[in-house]
């Protein structure tokens, strides 16, 4: 009493300095006013101070037991002292009548004999202390739980056991989690005394390390929770001597997962036995743990671990690893940590004006993420147009008024527990100033930096307030100055605006000084505001505009989200889900849809809904779901809720375990071994296994064993020798036992057998062979005294090491199935144990042949087509006759597609199954025939392949270089190379063309290296006038109708030196009876003359040879001419009788394409202006460009042969000469020599497509010999050097006369090739690109005279109709007449004149 009056009087006198203060302080601006002449502030404009109001002491969880007293502390601070109420599951107590229940004076709440019993508990649960101080406001504190404990009940007791001296030994006593703290344990009926050899886990489990004698005895557990204590049974633990034996190395307790909170304490029970004695280590993520060296970590006797003040870092998986030297066991649980609710932020005091909009800020962290709900004077904050929850947590209050005074409390919540803090809110008049800058709790709409107001006028009301712009959502109002301040440029405005008829009134200032305009956002449609204008300047505020009334537009009513949508399960297969209705209805919700979509899964359901709830049946147990509501109105659906997850409750598994196996130890255990079962099946987490053995005689009883839900094997000892067992096993969740396996049964072996070395080989082995499976017996090995713990029988065709199957020991016959008829199978037979596998047993047997017949075959597909997709893909499509109308297939019938390259030598097909009547066949070959064909099979039915379809993919671009590129010098001709090289091996279409790239640096830019371009029928080339003495680098390049391939690698060749000088009488170098002098007089492209020679003396010498060649060849035709005239009449009489038939008669079979003609009559000379291909390096027609390129050449220089006779040359001869200049740029030219030159000559690459005529057709023609012993009817058929090295591709035509075959002449006119305007503009090697596939034909040399030679084949283009054909062949087969002669004469006199011409030149 003494200490309360001194309370008293220190309080009083406490007082009475304070209201001293406040009076002086009070005074004080009155006196500096008077000083300064400013007139004082009014009492009611004083600013008003944050009072303290905080708890010293607020209730924590408690645990108490029943009869007990209990004490919840509570204790606030303030000024004057707070009323203090306590609430309990948020409803407030009645302590006044409560004889059980009172108020101590600081605030606690004291509960006397705390009542609690199985269906009456009105002492347990959350209690909260509510602090109330008059015209200031309520607080709150955090709840606290109290916990009482239940009755005491064991959920599992001690049962005898024994130990091997120096083992270890557990004791389990598990009782309710809450009566944990009121577990003892007593020996012999005396309290047992824990030291660090005997400890008890938190689970109540009490741990026996390094086992004495003197720890054996009676065992039981006890507990006291007030009230008598309640005993469990004893069990002896009888302590056995060492049997210096081994023994397998088992845990007796192993770690399970725990949740632990940061500074508590964590125990991770691990205890192992065997022998010897094993040794335990710790190991987390992988990583070893020094228990040590560390201060939390402690090894518990026994192996458990134990860490004390639990941090965030201790979380994650934990391995408990025994080793004893003989074996090694794991076990491993997870250890998850949480975390209370902290701030990290907290709500500050605000100041702050009516119509202003703040922000109360509060971040916390916790383990969960806490959840956070505002309170205000003690009551829940409900969200709303004007509370807000922005940024997760933070409370924003728009358009304040009065009455939102008070304190606001921001309380976080996990399930570790709850935390709150809170700030005050003081709403100051407008005319006082807010006493310092805003803080960070002010938004950016209503921050007033406001000054102490001095004297002055203050602004009128602004004028002519509009809304210049109204839409859905914001309106834009302007207005002009006020009339006391017709410029208004330091004036500032503040908008105030509210909905019609709601007194909370917000407000919205300019940005800058001068502003007349500002947007106002965020509003409702439909919705009339009214909007008042206020203009400040430094004296203060003005007056306020008169009210202006705005309504928004109107938009589609769609109704909002539903709010407080929840979601819980009522069954393991349903649950309910629940919301309200939303708060922008806008009109009559007609319905709802509820979706909701299994975890995990992308396919949404959803179902419609006239109420607010709805249960949703047939889930799958166990199973996380996530929900969504979707109001609907007249205008639609409206704005979707949050996903909201919930999970479908567990119930017992609907499949048993999987893969039972047993082994047989010995002879008396049987170690078990099994699977969990399926996860779709398991229907909530796994908390053990139930396994139940039995004698198999009848009537045995039958034993349970439990294991935990994380091991899948047991070991079950005790067991009779010799004696067959049965077994099942069973899952267990919290809510029950699931279905048992099948029994299983094994028989436990007579004596203890030896496993330290493989069974022996069996004894016997016999097979009996049937038409698809062979019958296997044997018997055991002859040694009995080693284990068999099942045998391995191995089979294949030919090797036994195909299939492997394994039966079990006690087994001695299996029959092999699915095997193939008439077939020859080698089988093996090995016994084995957990050692290994024996020596094995062989056999072979051959099966039956298949007598069955065969089923009925099916129709085969028709209509087979195959559509060219690209160079690699053809789609192959097909009509099944066997199916309905509509081609649809209903069946399990499926279609094989084979396919493989048209080429005779290729039986190689590929094939692909198919379920459809189509099929993409990709990874082909370019510009490759294929041909494809289809069966259909259904069942053991099958039909026959389909008729074949072919198809060519389409071409592509070599995808490789030309391959073997070779560099020779020309013998005799150091300055003359010859480049050969083969076709690329992945050429992908026919190659057109090449083009051979050479320079003297290899390095050198592509652009900068000389081009030579080769027709694509040519594997050879020759290039002349190189330097002596000079490495050269040569590349090649094909192409084909798709572009250019890859260069080939460089190949380097250096020219040889020079043999010596040419002097007089000495042959030029180089220089041979094929070469042509270089036209203009041009020089080599090195810069020297091509010859030391004059170049106007070497053509007088070329154009003398030239002449007196001709006069010889005239004089010969004439001379030849008038001698066969009647002889060749009558042949061409016979010949014309002999194939006339195949000529003219309407048999296609007979008819020969026509001969290439070349009439010398009526050669001229035409430029050809454009090519068939732009690039007039690559072009495949071999024709120069204009008339300049091209010499006339008299065609009176055949007149020595009785038949016209053409010859063609191709793009180049083997000895073509290329000079270095000019190389790049021009185009190779077609010579067409005429036929007189001896037959030594040789072809390459010829190409064809044609059949020749029948022998009977030549026989005719083979009368009438060449005079020069050259017989037409001889084809080239090799290829042949000559001496001089030339060697010309010669085309051939049909001999359906003996003078018409082309051959080459030995020496080539010296001028331009020839061009004769008769043929189609068309060059032949052109046409043959469009229409033919060129073949290589290897060539041959000429036959002996007048032999005739089996057919070769020919090229022809565009073969004329039948009429023209016969037309050519008249006219001819007519000789030169002496007027003819006398024309060709003169022709001959004109080119003398022009060799003249250059000659002078």
């Amino acid at each position: 009493m003494a200490a309360e009056r001194g309370a008293r009087r220190l309080l009083s006198t406490s007082s009475f300095w304070l209201c001293c203060l406040l009076l002086l302080g009070h005074r004080a601006p009155d006196a500096e006013a008077a000083r300064s002449g400013s007139p004082p502030q009014s009492p009611g404009s004083s600013i008003r101070t944050f009072t303290p109001f905080y708890f010293l002491v607020e209730p924590m969880d408690t645990l108490s037991i029943r009869g007990s007293s209990v004490v919840l502390n509570c204790s606030a601070y303030s000024e004057p002292s707070p009323k203090i109420e306590w609430k309990k599951d948020g409803t407030f107590l009645n302590l006044v009548s409560d004889d059980r229940r009172q108020l101590l004076s600081d605030g606690s709440l004291f509960i006397s004999n705390v009542v609690h019993s199985k269906h009456n508990k009105p002492d347990e649960g959350y209690y909260q202390c509510v602090a109330t101080v008059e015209s200031l406001g309520t607080i709150v504190s955090r709840t606290a739980k109290l916990t009482v404990a239940g009755l005491p009940r064991f959920a599992s007791q001690p049962e005898p056991s024994s130990v091997y001296a120096g083992n270890s030994a557990i004791l389990n006593c598990e009782v309710n989690a809450d009566l944990v703290p009121f577990v003892r344990w007593e020996q012999n009926r005396h309290p047992l005394l824990l030291d660090g050899r005997v400890i008890k886990l938190p689970s109540g489990t009490l741990v026996i390390s390094n086992a004495t004698e003197r720890d054996g005895g009676l065992y039981r557990c006890l507990i006291e929770s007030g009230g008598p204590p309640k005993y469990s049974d004893e069990a002896e633990l009888k302590v056995l001597p060492d049997p210096e034996v081994t023994s397998n190395l088992v845990f007796l307790k192993q770690p399970s997962s725990l949740v632990r909170v940061i500074g508590q304490s964590a125990v991770l029970p691990c205890v192992a036995s065997g022998l010897p004695l094993p040794t335990i280590r710790w190991t987390k993520n992988e990583e070893a743990l020094d228990t040590e060296s560390s201060e939390r970590l402690v090894l518990l006797p026994g192996g458990s671990l134990e860490i004390s003040d639990v941090t965030e870092d201790d979380a994650g998986t934990y391995f408990c690893v025994a080793d004893n030297g003989n074996e090694t066991v794991e076990a491993q649980a997870e250890l998850t940590v949480q975390a209370q609710p902290e701030f990290l932020k907290q709500p500050t005091n605000i100041y702050a004006h009516e119509s202003m909009d703040i922000v109360f800020e509060c971040e916390v962290t916790g383990k969960p993420v806490p959840t956070v709900k505002w309170v205000k004077n003690g009551d829940m904050v409900i969200p709303s147009d004007y509370f807000k929850i922005v940024k997760e947590h933070n409370l924003q209050v728009l358009g304040l008024v009065k009455s939102d005074e008070g304190f606001y409390q921001c309380i976080a919540e996990n399930d570790v527990g709850n935390a709150q803090a809170g700030a005050q809110l003081i709403i100051l008049e407008h005319d006082v100033a807010i006493p310092t800058l805003p803080p960070t709790s002010l938004t950016s709409a209503t921050t007033d930096h406001l000054a102490p107001a001095t004297t002055g006028p203050l602004p009128s009301a602004p004028r002519d307030v509009v809304a210049s712009l109204v839409s859905t959502r914001f309106i834009k109002l302007t207005w002009r100055t006020p009339a006391s301040d017709p410029h208004g440029d330091n004036l500032t405005y503040s908008v105030f605006y509210a909905k019609e008829g709601i007194a909370r009134e917000r407000v919205e200032n300019t940005s800058h000084p001068g502003e007349m305009q500002v947007t106002i956002q965020n509003l409702m449609p439909a919705t009339v505001y009214i909007f008042r204008v206020m203009a400040h300047n430094k004296h203060g505020s003005g007056e306020s505009s008169a009210p202006l009334r705005v309504e928004t537009q109107p938009e589609v009513q769609l109704p909002g989200p539903a709010p407080n949508i929840r979601a819980y399960a009522t069954s393991p297969t349903s649950i309910t889900v629940t919301w309200e209705t939303p708060l922008s209805g806008n009109g009559e919700i007609q319905n709802y849809k509820l979706y909701y979509m299994e975890k995990g899964t992308d396919k949404e359901q959803d179902v419609d809904v006239s109420s607010h709830s709805h249960t949703i049946n047939g889930l799958k147990k166990y199973t996380e779901y996530s929900f969504r509501v979707v109001a609907y109105n007249k205008h639609g659906p409206g704005v979707s809720t949050q996903d909201v997850a919930v999970q479908t409750s567990s119930d017992v598994p609907s499949a048993a375990p999987q893969n039972l196996s047993l082994e047989v130890r010995n002879s008396k255990s049987i170690m078990i071994h099994w699977q969990p079962p399926p996860p779709a099946t398991q229907n909530g987490q796994i908390t053990g296994y139930k396994i139940r053995y039995r004698k198999a005689s009848r009537k045995s009883d039958v034993t349970e064993t439990l294991v935990p839900g994380t091991q899948l094997s047991q070991l079950i000892e005790g067991l009779d020798r010799g004696t067959e067992y049965n077994f099942r096993v069973a899952a267990l969740t919290v809510n029950g036992t699931g279905p048992a396996t099948d029994w299983l049964s094994t028989e436990t072996f007579e004596s203890d057998l030896d496993e330290t070395r493989v069974p022996e080989v069996p004894s016997s082995l016999h097979v009996r062979p049937l038409v698809t499976s062979i019958v296997v017996s044997w018997t055991p090995p002859e040694n009995q005294n080693i284990v068999v713990r099942g045998y391995a029988i191995g089979y294949g065709i030919g090797s036994p090491h195909a299939q492997t199957i394994k039966v079990d020991y006690k087994q001695r016959y299996y029959t092999i199935e699915n095997l193939d008829p008439s077939s020859h199978y080698v089988i093996t037979l090995k016994a084995f144990n957990n050692v290994g596998e024996g020596i094995p047993l062989y056999e072979s047997a051959v099966t039956r042949p298949h007598t069955v017949p065969d089923p009925t075959p099916m129709m085969p597909p028709v209509g087979v087509q195959a559509s060219i997709l690209s160079h690699d893909t053809i789609r192959i499509t097909w009509a099944d006759n066997s199916l309905p109308k509509h081609q649809k297939i209903t069946d399990s019938r499926y279609y094989t597609v084979r396919w493989k390259t048209n080429i005779p030598a290729n039986t190689k097909y590929k094939n692909a199954n198919a379920t459809t009547l189509s099929y993409l066949v990709t990874g082909l070959k370019a510009n490759t025939l294929y041909e494809f064909s289809v069966m259909v099979t259904k069942g053991r039915r099958s039909s026959t392949w389909s008729m074949t379809a072919h198809g060519t993919t389409f071409e592509l671009v070599p995808t490789s270089p030309p391959k073997d590129v070779t560099v020779v010098s020309k013998e005799g001709k150091p300055r003359t190379i010859i480049v050969n090289w083969q076709p690329p091996s992945e050429a992908n279409g026919k190659i057109t063309g090449y083009i051979i790239y050479y320079s003297t640096d290899v390095n050198a830019e592509i652009h900068d290296w000389v081009i030579e371009p080769v027709v694509g029928n040519r594997l050879t080339h020759q290039i002349q006038e190189l330097t002596l003495d000079t490495p050269y680098y040569f590349k090649i390049q094909a192409r084909n109708s798709k572009g250019m391939g890859p260069m080939s690698d460089a190949v380097q060749f250096r020219t040889p030196k020079a043999s010596g000088s040419a002097g007089k009488g000495s042959r030029l170098p180089d220089l041979g009876s094929d070469y042509k002098p270089p036209m203009s007089g041009s020089n080599s492209p090195h810069g020297s003359p091509t010859s030391p020679l004059d170049s106007n003396m070497l053509l007088v010498i070329i154009i003398s040879v030239g002449v007196i060649t001709i006069v010889v060849v005239v004089v010969i035709a004439v001379f030849c001419t008038r001698r066969t005239t009647s002889h060749q009449k009558k042949k061409r009489a016979a010949c014309k009788s002999v194939n006339g038939s195949h000529k003219y008669k309407g048999n296609s079979k007979d008819v020969k394409p026509p001969d290439l003609w070349i009439h010398h009559e009526r050669l001229e000379l035409k430029p050809i202006d454009k090519s068939p291909d732009p690039n007039p390096i690559m072009t495949d027609t071999p024709i120069p460009r204009n008339s300049q390129d091209i010499t006339p050449v008299d065609n009176s220089m055949d007149s020595n042969i009785h038949q016209r006779r053409n010859s063609y040359r191709g793009h180049e001869s083997e000895d073509s000469m290329s000079t270095l200049a000019g190389r790049r740029g021009m185009r190779p030219k077609m010579m067409m020599p005429f036929d007189s030159q001896p037959p030594q000559q040789s072809v390459r690459n010829t190409p064809s497509t044609d059949t020749m005529p029948a022998s009977s057709s030549q026989t005719c023609c083979t009368d009438h010999q060449d005079p020069e012993g050259a017989t037409s009817s001889s084809y080239l058929a090799s290829s042949q050097e000559e001496d001089s090295g030339q060697s010309l591709p010669t085309a051939h035509v049909r001999p359906s006369h003996p003078l018409k075959s082309f051959a080459v002449p030995a020496i080539p006119p010296p001028g331009p090739p020839t061009y004769d305007p008769a043929l189609p503009s068309t060059p032949l090697l052109s046409q043959q690109a469009l229409n033919h596939h060129i073949h290589s034909v290897k060539t041959a040399s000429i036959g002996t005279l007048g032999r005739s030679r089996p057919p070769m084949p020919v090229v022809v283009p565009n073969a004329p109709e039948v009429q023209e054909t016969t037309r050519m062949l008249e006219d001819s087969e007519s000789s030169y007449e002496p007027d003819e002669l006398t024309k060709e004469m003169a022709h001959l006199e004109g080119l003398m004149k022009d060799l003249n011409a250059i000659t002078t030149a």
